[in-house]
């Protein structure tokens, strides 16, 4: 394929180009589911975890001093430079890895339990996160999520490839709303980047295991390793593995058994390379590897076009699956990155390289009955490569700056059935899309913040992107339109002003636009785009430490949301890409953080969305059928309530421990709440409001070498969907894991 040679010549071109840059030294289920800037700071001594300067004091320059308060001192990179979580004016949470395994949060979708605002949502092995109730429904390649996805700073672009385990990392950090300047591709709703410890020259590590019990007699085993140490004296090397595998836990209603079976390998290692202090290069490999038959649609309230005819077999309850065609979801995904930073007299430089391979394959039963109807196997293809080049301003004046480019090319193809018939009786007709797509962006921006009197602080960004995306459709074997292409020129900006109104305090108010250009329908005949989405944002907050124990969170924002990209399945099985005109967000959410004492760590957060189409006349809309199934038409969505918004979400978690002679015990509890979730235009298909509850016990040696855990998850065993599938041919959904009782041990080296 021509787009694969290129890209490949392009990640070469981008290696040297970066080489370039260096000086010479990333329910049941009939129950479940309702139908009808910074502040300026010295100059670093070393450089941090993601190569960018750290300011570890606080907004008023003073170090943190009280040991007995549990109460973490964040930093994190929501500005491209590390700071303090509290100094930033921008609406980011902020996750460490130790709040990750007490909440028992071990992928990026299962953040919703922890994160306000955000919920982890899924169709099939697609990826898509909802931020503020922005968020992507596309499946195609190269139709990337509007909740950007990075790992150590490198843009990860294709929603399939997202699904990333949690393996070993520093901290999580999720930032709400647009992020225009300095990140801005495709984060109209907001980012997730993950941090992943930086190798270290002493040597270190950890292993552990678990082993888990769930319905059904499923087995559970998740086996964990992480290891990093020194070569020499200025190279050092790590290693994390995981190995994660479960037995079915969806019963197989027609063949017996079992599916819902995953099998997952994820192996990553880092090379460092320090020649200085002033310097620093880290290059990194990861191979993802799935297999499983995740993809077990079951049938939600009987609502299927199956059901008219005789024999068929419908679920009763959660967990269950009637399928005709053996689920398939397969997916192989290679990554690569080089990070470098160079720290100057005034400034730093920084480039970071990015390749992603994916091959994804799956085979879908499409009416979720044992009536063989329709199926959609599929072999997707997609290869990018990433760069991009940063200067930052160090030093402590009042004028704090950071410019740079970034590069971006992607490619990618797939093959499609469509395979369908109206009735048992009657032959299959089969449809194949074999659609390619490519495309390349280029962009610059910058931002400087200035501090305009004592404590005042002032920020200005822009980013200029150009885009251009080509498209090509062979339909049943005959080229629709040869090679069509698009291009799109945008502006995005950023302004925030902050005051410290206090040492630990302060409040800030910021306007900012994102945008993400026109895609193309790889499920379609069409060789025009739909139009690229904007969104212009207003947003309030403020962040203060009142007490050394305490901290509050605060944020309120305004949406003005356009032209948004939607998805929706289509009467004959495909899909349907159409622009909703306009909606209208608002809301706010409140974080708080009690934590009188090591022993004890109290959490809780508040999301609050109103999310509406405000222009939406002529929305692929579903009705259902006396006899089963839905009737597919365009009806008028101006008012509903957007999908996958909920009103309301509440999360509450606490740790406790407490030392004894021989050793520690602790306990961890979090609980989230979400009220009523829908997954349609009309506001007719829904996920009822719903509450999960996860906690653990464990011990731990004093030295901490070892510790023991006993872990439960969804405790109430609560039956809850990750999505809702609607289309012509019914009504159908994947619930989330029913309860699982976990017993791990680890070691540390």
């Amino acid at each position: 394929m021509n787009t694969v040679n290129t890209l490949r010549r392009s990640t070469v071109l981008a290696i040297l180009l970066a080489g370039a840059c260096m000086p010479a030294y990333a329910q049941e289920a009939n129950d479940a589911a309702g139908v009808g800037a910074p502040e300026p700071s010295p100059t670093p001594d070393t450089l941090g975890s993601d190569g960018l300067q750290v300011q570890r004091t606080t907004a008023g320059g003073s170090a943190p001093t009280d040991s007995t308060s549990g109460l973490e001192d964040i930093v994190v990179t929501a500005t491209r430079r590390e700071e303090r979580l509290q100094d930033v004016p921008v609406t980011v949470t902020a996750i460490t890895s130790q709040s990750l395994a007490s909440a028992d949060v071990s992928t990026t979708r299962t953040l919703t339990q922890v994160i306000p605002g955000f919920i982890g949502g899924r169709n099939m092995g697609v990826a898509q996160p909802v931020i503020r109730g922005v968020s992507s429904t596309g499946t195609s390649v190269g139709d990337e999520p509007n909740v950007a996805t990075y790992i150590d700073g490198v843009y990860q672009p294709e929603s399939a490839a997202n699904w990333i385990d949690l393996v070993e990392v520093d901290r999580v950090e999720v930032l709400r709303g647009p992020q225009g300047t300095v990140f801005g591709r495709n984060a109209t709703g907001g980012l997730v980047n993950v941090i992943t410890p930086d190798p270290k020259f002493d040597f270190s590590g950890k292993v552990s295991a678990r082993y888990g019990r769930m319905r059904n007699e499923a087995n559970d085993y998740d086996l964990r390793a992480y290891f990093t140490g020194g070569l020499t004296e200025k190279i050092a090397a790590d290693f994390a593995g995981l190995f994660r595998k479960n037995d079915g836990y969806i019963k197989d209603l027609v063949n017996g058994g079992e599916v819902g079976d995953q099998r997952v390998i994820d192996v990553r290692s880092k090379l460092l390379f320090q020649p200085s202090d002033t310097a620093k290069i880290v290059l990194t490999g990861e191979y993802f590897d799935q297999s499983s038959t995740t993809n077990a649609p079951q049938t939600l309230r009987g609502n299927a076009f199956g059901k008219r005819f005789p024999g068929v077999i419908l679920p009763t309850g959660a967990w269950q699956a009637s399928l005709s065609y053996e689920p398939v979801l397969d997916l192989h995904r290679w990554n690569a990155a080089l990070r470098t930073q160079f720290q100057f007299e005034n400034f730093n430089l920084e480039t970071t390289t990015g390749y992603l391979n994916l091959r994804w394959v799956q085979d879908t039963d499409l009416d979720a009955t044992n009536i063989a109807l329709a199926s959609i196997p599929a072999v997707f293809r997609s290869e990018s490569i990433s760069q991009e080049i940063r200067l930052l301003s160090t030093g402590s004046g009042r004028f704090q700056w950071i410019v740079g480019g970034y590069f971006f090319q992607w490619g990618g193809s797939s093959t499609l059935d469509v395979i369908q018939r109206t009735s048992p009786t009657v032959p299959f007709v089969t449809t194949r899309f074999e659609p390619e797509l490519d495309g390349r962006s280029f962009a610059g921006f910058a931002e400087g913040t200035y501090e305009l009197a004592s404590s005042l602080f002032l920020t200005l960004g822009g980013r200029y992107t150009t885009e251009k995306r080509s498209f090509e459709q062979v339909l049943n074997g005959v080229n629709l339109f040869g090679k069509v292409s698009n291009t799109v020129k945008k502006w995005t900006y950023r302004a925030a002003v902050r005051y410290n109104f206090a040492d630990d305090a302060n409040i800030y108010a910021s306007y900012g636009t994102g945008f993400k250009s026109g895609v193309y329908n790889m499920l379609g005949p069409s060789p025009i785009p739909v139009k690229p989405e904007t969104i212009e944002a207003a947003e309030v907050g403020i962040k203060a430490d009142p007490l050394d124990w305490l901290r509050t969170n605060l944020s309120i924002y305004r949406y003005d949301y356009k032209n948004l990209q939607l998805v929706s399945r289509a009467e004959n099985g495909s899909f349907v890409l159409q622009n909703a005109a306009t909606a209208e967000i608002y809301g706010g959410e409140f974080e708080v953080t009690i934590a009188p004492s090591r022993d004890l760590n109290l959490r809780g957060s508040t999301a609050y969305s109103h999310a509406r189409y405000s222009d939406f006349p002529a929305a692929q809309s579903f009705f259902p059928l006396p006899l089963g199934g839905n009737q597919v038409t365009a009806a008028d969505a101006s008012g509903n309530v957007m999908t996958r918004a909920p009103k309301w979400t509440f999360s509450v978690g606490a740790d406790w421990g407490h030392d004894f002679e021989a050793g520690r015990l602790g306990a961890s509890l979090n609980v989230f709440h979400s009220t009523k979730v829908y997954y349609d235009f009309q506001n007719i298909f829904f996920q009822k409001a719903y509450t999960l509850l996860n906690g653990s016990v464990s011990w731990a040696t004093n030295d901490e070498l070892w510790k023991l855990t006993l872990a439960v998850s969804n405790i109430t065993n609560a039956k809850v969907l990750q999505t809702m599938r609607v289309g012509g041919l019914g009504t159908d959904g994947f619930y989330e894991p029913p309860r699982k009782i976990a017993i791990g041990i680890e070691r540390k080296f």
